[in-house]
């Protein structure tokens, strides 16, 4: 699995303690699926629980808006439970880990 994401999420991401995970794993240790699941499962958790605190960093250019991020961090939890041994790696800015 490969999917873009833009960086105009970072805000948000850093709000929900999501943004490491998702944008460089390797500097914190992550190096396969299924240790993304507890981060994932927690930052979405915590978005669902109070989404206006997470709309307030929404990108004023409508790029990286909460309901885009939130259905995203979803399909790529469901993808790292689906695949929990997928080796999970960082990309440039503007890519997400990508499950191989």
């Amino acid at each position: 699995m490969s999917q873009r994401i833009t960086h105009d999420l970072e805000k948000m991401a850093r709000e929900a303690a999501i943004y490491e995970a998702c944008w460089y794993p390797e500097k914190i240790g992550i190096t396969h699926a299924r240790q993304l699941i507890g981060p994932l499962h927690s930052a979405i958790t915590a978005m669902k629980a109070d989404p206006e605190r997470f709309k307030k960093h929404e990108a004023p250019n409508d790029w990286g808006l909460y309901e885009h991020f939130l259905a995203w961090l979803e399909r790529y939890l469901e993808a790292c439970q689906a695949h929990p041994d997928a080796k999970v790696s960082g990309r440039p800015v503007r890519e997400v880990p990508s499950l191989r």
